[in-house]
């Protein structure tokens, strides 16, 4: 990875995760910590904003790039877990505007199907690299129909304050299924930096349905 943006990264994930309580000295300490360049060279993959990814992976206490890829999924779910909460705690002040509550179960049961994506992404996942490589082109598919299942949520929402109030309180699971999936998309780029020479399989492994034939006698 190009070292100057490595040193940028750093500092600005420094920037936004420190607390008013930390002294210049711990701050600047922490650029050079083992830690801080592991998160520093998964969040870099993300396409956007990486300041939620990398606060999101600061307080996980490991320098190994695959549990921190896991945990940045891990938070994406919880995520979503609260986003549906959200929804269900604001359902019942929208009940008199038929528009507001049709979007609001429409995202609620999106999100609910996207809950169900994580399930099969988990495992696909497995629980060693090898197995998470030979899936990898599922993995990466799954996110992304998490990541849409979010997006889909604000179609057709013409209240400017509904749909303030659907981005702050979904935004969250929104912005770290996205994050997730640029990880995963990135992921060639994250085993180089780290030097795993593990060969990531680009074709889909999800299971499939059986042939038709098999439905007749």
């Amino acid at each position: 990875m190009n070292t100057p943006v490595i040193h940028i990264l750093l500092f600005l994930f420094v920037a936004a995760t420190a607390t008013a309580a930390a002294t210049p000295a711990k701050r600047a300490n922490y650029l050079f910590t083992p830690h801080a360049k592991a998160v520093a060279g998964i969040c870099t993959v993300i396409q956007t904003n990486t300041s939620l990814c990398c606060k999101t992976l600061k307080h996980v206490p490991t320098n190994d790039p695959i549990e921190l890829i896991r945990a940045l999924a891990v938070a994406a779910e919880s995520s979503v877990k609260n986003s549906v909460a959200f929804l269900s705690e604001i359902k019942p002040k929208h009940t008199s505007n038929a528009t507001a509550a049709a979007a609001i179960n429409s995202c609620g049961k999106n999100l609910k199907y996207a809950l169900e994506d994580f399930t099969e992404f988990w495992k696909a996942t497995g629980k060693d690299v090898k197995t998470l490589a030979h899936n990898y082109f599922t993995c990466k598919k799954t996110l992304m129909s998490i990541m849409g299942y979010h997006w889909t949520c604000f179609d057709d929402i013409e209240d400017k304050s509904l749909l303030k109030e659907m981005e702050i309180g979904i935004g969250v699971g929104k912005n770290l299924s996205s994050d997730s999936y640029d990880v995963f998309n990135g992921l060639n780029t994250i085993f180089k930096t780290f030097g795993i020479k593990v060969k990531l399989n680009e074709e889909d492994t999800s299971p499939r349905p059986p042939p038709l034939s098999a439905y007749y006698y």
